[in-house]
């Protein structure tokens, strides 16, 4: 598994936002790559692009709160053999140039779309800075990659891996300081979802800050006598039938936990794969079809019922259907 040792011991973690992982990653592949191209949108401080602009300016084009125009550039540049990463909020990028990353995704331009600030976990700033929706409006384009990282590390390594791989890639990650629970050590790796824990009763897939939270849920759990596994889906496209269907079989039902509207994200696409091939009894926790709010990152996080008690809860219910 390869998770740090007091993983059930949240306060005596390390607390590091995930666009921190992503700011580091890009530094990282400038120093590599030459053909690596950092945009930004005007929020070159809150997305950590500002990182990669100290140490390669020339690399670095600040285009103004031009979405929709830096997603055009960035293709252009992607037509001519550039690796280019645009870096905004996901309320911005997909939210305002959506019709132009569908345009990209056609020509499977080599993009890199960033998306900043999701989930409620954004905080004071609202429902208008906050991106709940944003998992469902790029998972549906043809051949995009979506991705979900868990925490700061693991922020990091898959802004390093989608620059070696071919094709659009959406990489979603959030504001708050959140528990780094992986390691360097710990297996990542682009379409596998990783199974962090084995379950005969029920298994958690999760993805982003709630992995954290369902790994804290399924300790819980266990002290209670119930076998709980914990799969971390980072990746939500394409997504891992295999591991799904695996767990499906062995627990017999299923939690999904995101950060993200229920309809449309990471549940809906676990529901579309057991529906086919593995039907078993299924809850969702998730923002559940409501704005988002203004208010302190813990606040909401309880509010929109995201934290471990609530995936008990919803492991409790499902246990019943089962």
């Amino acid at each position: 598994m390869n998770l740090v040792e007091n993983l059930y011991q949240k306060d005596k973690l390390e607390q590091k936002p995930t666009r921190d992982g992503y700011g580091e990653g890009l530094v990282e592949l400038g120093q590599k790559n030459p053909n690596i191209i950092v945009l930004c949108a005007d929020l070159t401080n809150s997305t950590r692009s500002n990182w990669f602009k100290e140490k390669f300016p020339e690399r670095f084009i600040e285009v103004g709160i031009a979405e929709q125009n830096m997603l055009g550039i960035a293709t252009g540049l992607a037509l001519q053999g550039k690796i280019p990463f645009i870096s905004t909020y996901s309320v911005f990028s997909p939210g305002l140039n959506w019709c132009q990353l569908r345009l990209g995704a056609y020509g499977q331009a080599n993009i890199k779309v960033t998306g900043a600030h999701a989930g409620v976990s954004v905080g004071a700033d609202g429902a208008t800075h906050q991106g709940l929706e944003d998992i469902a409006t790029v998972r549906c384009i043809p051949g995009m990659t979506v991705l979900a990282p868990c925490d700061y590390l693991e922020t990091k390594k898959a802004t390093l891996a989608a620059a070696e791989m071919k094709g659009p890639v959406y990489l979603r990650f959030a504001r708050e300081a959140t528990p780094v629970f992986t390691t360097e050590k710990t297996p990542f790796k682009i379409g596998r979802a990783e199974v962090f824990r084995k379950g005969g009763d029920v298994t958690i897939i999760a993805c982003g800050p709630t992995v954290h939270e369902a790994l804290l849920a399924a300790h819980q759990l266990e002290e209670d006598g119930l076998s709980v596994g914990v799969i971390n889906n980072h990746t939500i496209k394409p997504i891992d039938k295999e591991t799904i269907i695996e767990a499906a079989k062995r627990s017999g039902a299923v939690v999904t936990a995101e950060d993200h509207q229920v309809m449309g994200g990471l549940g809906s696409a676990v529901a579309e794969v057991l529906a086919k091939d593995k039907p078993v009894p299924i809850e969702m926790i998730g923002v559940q079809d409501r704005w988002g709010e203004s208010g302190s990152p813990e606040e909401l996080m309880k509010e929109f019922h995201l934290v471990a008690e609530d995936i008990k809860e919803a492991v409790k219910k499902v246990l019943r259907r089962k």
